[in-house]
């Protein structure tokens, strides 16, 4: 301020300089705007330069990419930054764009529900788009997501469908993966668990009597009741499917969510004054352990029969008999049991097998399958067993040279008018006239009227 007002008074900055005891060029820098009182420049070197270039484009590329999600493809890239440094330089360097829509958004009043620990878990299907074309899913891949409402950690599963088959097994995965069952459940109106009118519904109510859980459905419109496992929806699109490649399998796809919902369980929180994190008060939560034996539901997929006589499922390929090429048959599976069926859309089994691991990539074959199969396929080559040699010198046969004599002699059958060319009235014309040559010859016909000049 001393400096801006002796200069103001036509001070040198020299004489500035002297007055102050500072440097020139120190008293040059502030007078100038290079310098900003109070803010020192650090010596050590931005471990942010590196990296400018590739968050402007992928930034660009994506505006609403979450900090978070960055700096976890920074850290992979060998970024050595914390967070909070990596956020100032975003916003230093400006560069994030300006999203209009975004910025007009409009906020409501929240409460915040307090949640016993061990009281509730939350469950929510979240509908992924544009998932890999190998995956078959259509336009959209169904992950079930379930968080405890006390601690709010939470955990997801990807499933093939949302029938309640595929909920309870769902169901059944993520609750080993929190480490065990709440005392109550939480849902939207799934028509899965409950009617239009809000009832649960007599086959999910097994399920629930099946977990010793009650069963609460949160009130019409009113999304915010489950807010937990909302967020933690919000974060596992944003932090893990966003970036998911297109060449991923289901089940790497699987391997790669239980590998980054850990790294949730570190957000800060506030317990009775204290901080604590997620993974604390997760830790901290009584669950009682899920059932030995899952529900017995049913699971049944649809598959097609490739040109092996296989059927795909979870990872793995099973045998049926042969001759069924393209067909769709089903896949039956009991939740629990240790085999499945393949079954005909009319209900008729033709193959049970022991069920592989998901993902193991084993192929199932029954032995009477690989020598129907092997069957099927020699019926296809001649009797000696061996493929056509289609370089063999195989003449005409009998039969064929007695018709082509018949054809020879003129006994060609559906022909009304045949024309025979008789040489002998030829051989005269060109023994009458030794040096000029015929100038027509005829061609006698079955029928006078009907003759040629050639």
């Amino acid at each position: 301020m001393e400096a801006h007002a002796l200069r103001a008074r036509g001070w040198t900055i020299s004489a500035i300089a002297r007055h102050v005891g500072a440097d020139r060029k120190t008293v040059r820098a502030y007078l100038s705007g290079a310098r900003t009182p109070g803010v020192r420049v650090s010596s050590a070197a931005d471990p942010f330069v590196g990296f400018e270039s590739y968050c402007r484009i992928r930034l660009h590329d994506d505006p609403h990419l979450w900090a978070v999600t960055l700096h976890d493809e920074l850290l992979e890239l060998g970024y050595v930054g914390g967070y909070s440094t990596f956020t100032r330089a975003l916003r230093q360097r400006r560069l994030r764009p300006h999203c209009e829509p975004c910025a007009a958004s409009r906020g409501r009043d929240h409460a915040i529900i307090a949640h016993p620990a061990g009281e509730e878990t939350q469950w929510d299907w979240v509908e992924l788009p544009d998932p890999p074309a190998s995956w078959n899913a259509g336009p959209h891949a169904h992950l079930l997501v379930g968080a405890l409402s006390h601690s709010g950690l939470w955990r997801g599963v990807l499933a093939e469908a949302e029938d309640l088959p595929h909920l309870v097994e769902a169901i059944d995965a993520v609750v080993a993966r929190l480490g065990g069952v709440t005392r109550r459940w939480r849902f939207d109106r799934m028509s899965t668990v409950c009617t239009p009118s809000g009832r649960l519904s007599a086959p999910f109510a097994q399920v629930a009597k099946h977990y010793a859980v009650a069963v609460d459905v949160c009130p019409a419109r009113h999304g915010n009741r489950k807010g937990v496992v909302e967020k933690a929806n919000h974060g596992v699109a944003q932090r893990w499917w966003r970036t998911l490649a297109e060449d991923v399998t289901p089940a790497q796809a699987q391997l790669l969510l239980d590998g980054r919902a850990p790294s949730f369980d570190g957000r800060r929180r506030m317990c009775d004054g204290q901080p604590t994190t997620v993974g604390a008060l997760a830790a901290a939560e009584v669950l009682r352990p899920k059932p030995v034996q899952a529900y017995p539901a049913e699971l049944v997929v649809e598959r097609v029969v490739s040109a092996q006589a296989l059927v795909s499922f979870r990872g793995n390929r099973y045998s049926v008999p042969p001759g069924l090429s393209g067909a769709t048959m089903q896949v039956r599976h009991r939740l629990g049991a240790a085999t499945l069926s393949v079954a005909t859309a009319s209900g008729v089994v033709l193959a049970v097998h022991r069920r592989a691991g998901d993902g193991a990539g084993v192929l199932v074959r029954d032995a009477h399958h690989v020598t129907a199969l092997e069957t099927a396929v020699l019926t296809a080559f001649d009797a000696s067993g061996r493929a056509c040699k289609h370089k063999t010198r195989r003449p005409p046969s009998d039969a064929a040279l007695a018709e082509a004599a018949r054809l020879r002699g003129g006994d060609i059958e559906g022909t009304a008018n045949r024309v025979v060319i008789d040489m002998a009235a030829y051989t005269a014309a060109a023994a009458a006239s030794t040096n000029t040559p015929p100038r027509h010859v005829r061609a006698v016909g079955d029928n006078n009227s009907n003759e040629e000049e050639l």
